[in-house]
């Protein structure tokens, strides 16, 4: 039996021309990355090079979180989609975007 393979959904990257960065790749797993219970690996970042102000992942072991600063909280993950949304919204609020 052959072993699926991880599947890129979603994938976008804006550089704003105040040299900060906006970075989304979402893919579908053959199976969770645990202790995440669906099927999607993520990582949403913004900031600059070497600097994160705002970021969205489930590491291993760590499940879905997100950074903001220095903080890291847990994430409730509910669709990819979703995720997407709230990560736009929170770049968005930050830069003064209405």
């Amino acid at each position: 039996m052959a072993q699926t393979k991880a599947e890129r959904v979603f994938f976008d990257k804006t550089e704003f021309n105040d040299v900060m960065i906006r970075e989304i790749v979402v893919w579908r797993l053959p199976e969770p990355v645990p202790p995440s219970v669906h099927l999607f690996k993520y990582r949403l970042f913004y900031g600059s090079a070497g600097e994160r102000v705002i970021g969205y992942d489930n590491e291993r072991g760590k499940g879905d979180h997100r950074h903001v600063g220095p903080v890291e909280e847990p994430y409730i993950f509910a669709g990819w989609e979703k995720l997407i949304e709230d990560f736009v919204a929170d770049v968005a609020a930050l830069r003064g975007a209405k």
